[in-house]
């Protein structure tokens, strides 16, 4: 089974499987949130999901009382849920202006600029976008780092490589398939770090996106179909964390 059809049930059962694993949350309504393995954002460690952006989420959802179950899968498969499905809240996601409208976004979770990366040991001496459309670069698939690339006419196939996940853009980097990849900063220096076992080794940008991903950083964000209602309670709930040092105290562990 192919096209829209097979997409369709294979959200659904998606969806029956996350709602299975959840607790009801209140207003009467099932809050089923989605994530993406973006480390040190969001990221399965010994078979529990952390990070940074995933602990401030759990501050809020404690703060508006939901007991919701988070759930870890590609990120093509969360976007895909949270477009097309009612109370889901997706993150860490971008808000980039092609976003703007197909989300109730809640607020900033997590600070983050982009790159083209690197290797270390490796030197590309990029001065603009451009200089980059002759090399392999790694790309995740509907991530808004590719969603970036292919705005400006990048190809896949040809000049970019899509994966499921970020490791495994890293490891292509490390086989010598591609050239450079394009991430943020915490994620390109934790996979980098984690792969050497060298706390001070880190990614080599190699060019700077100042104009990817939103300038305050990333966020969490509801479907369109959810209620307004439920989307202010946790608007205000993400704004109770912040003023009262919760989210400090979280970004202090780990940035």
């Amino acid at each position: 089974m192919s096209g829209p059809s097979f997409r369709h049930l294979s959200i659904a059962l998606s969806l029956l499987a996350l709602l299975l694993g959840s607790q009801p949350a209140s207003a009467g309504a099932d809050i089923i949130v989605v994530t993406e393995e973006l480390p040190p954002y969001n990221m399965t460690v010994d078979g529990k999901l952390t990070g940074m952006a995933t602990e401030v989420v759990q501050a809020v959802l404690d703060e508006v009382g939901e007991q919701a179950h988070i759930q870890s899968m590609p990120w093509a498969r969360a976007y895909d849920i949270a477009l097309n499905s009612e109370n889901v809240l997706i993150y860490s996601i971008a808000r980039t202006p092609q976003r703007e409208a197909l989300f109730k976004w809640v607020g900033v979770i997590a600070p983050t600029r982009w790159h083209l990366f690197s290797l270390p040991g490796k030197q590309f001496h990029l001065k603009n976008l451009d200089d980059a459309r002759r090399y392999q670069i790694a790309t995740v698939k509907q991530d808004v780092g590719e969603e970036y690339l292919l705005d400006r006419g990048f190809v896949i196939g040809q000049n970019l490589q899509s994966s499921n996940k970020y490791e495994h853009n890293y490891k292509k980097l490390k086989a010598g398939r591609v050239d450079l990849w394009i991430s943020n900063d915490l994620n390109a220096h934790y996979l980098v770090r984690q792969a050497s076992g060298n706390p001070d080794e880190t990614a080599v940008a190699q060019l700077e996106l100042d104009d990817l991903g939103g300038a305050d950083g990333l966020c969490m964000a509801f479907s369109q179909s959810t209620s307004d209602e439920v989307v202010e309670r946790f608007r205000e709930a993400l704004a109770k964390v912040r003023a009262d040092g919760r989210y400090d105290a979280i970004a202090k562990k780990w940035l």
